[in-house]
């Protein structure tokens, strides 16, 4: 895989120290998912306060790109609401698709842009946000279920 130089040192940092590793004693929401082409496991849990993102952590194995993935996946949406979490993952699934996005939203995640190139890794660094995207669903169901 030829990627950028720089970009392939970010993608190796957040493989090697991932960033927000780890189980969370108060998680609100929790989301186990496979990707069986690469044998990438991810389980992924959010805090949710008042709609913030207050805490993320997952553990998984994988390759490199998945769990470089998640590990800026995680660090960007830390801290944003909800709707701002979707619309990075709208963003990123966009860029996934080849598409112009907008990279000083992405930060860090701009480094996995060469990805989509390689249409067989494109699962594996989306992993994370299918994830994400499944753990608002389900926050927001039960958020919903709460104000009956």
């Amino acid at each position: 895989m030829q990627l950028d130089e720089l970009y392939r040192q970010v993608i190796m940092d957040h493989y090697q120290r991932p960033r927000n590793e780890g189980t969370l004693e108060n998680g609100t929401v929790s989301v186990a998912l496979r990707n069986p082409s690469c044998g990438d496991e991810l389980t992924l849990q959010l805090s949710v306060k008042d709609g913030i993102v207050d805490d993320v952590r997952f553990k998984g194995s994988g390759c490199s790109i998945s769990i470089a993935s998640t590990s800026m996946m995680t660090e960007t949406i830390k801290g944003k609401s909800l709707e701002d979490a979707l619309e990075l993952s709208k963003e990123f699934r966009a860029m996934m698709r080849g598409e112009d996005v907008d990279d000083e939203a992405l930060g860090d995640l701009e480094s996995l842009h060469g990805v989509c190139k390689f249409p067989a890794r494109i699962k594996c660094a989306t992993l994370a946000w299918q994830a994400l995207e499944q753990a608002i669903k389900t926050e927001d169901h039960e958020h919903a279920h709460h104000h009956d």
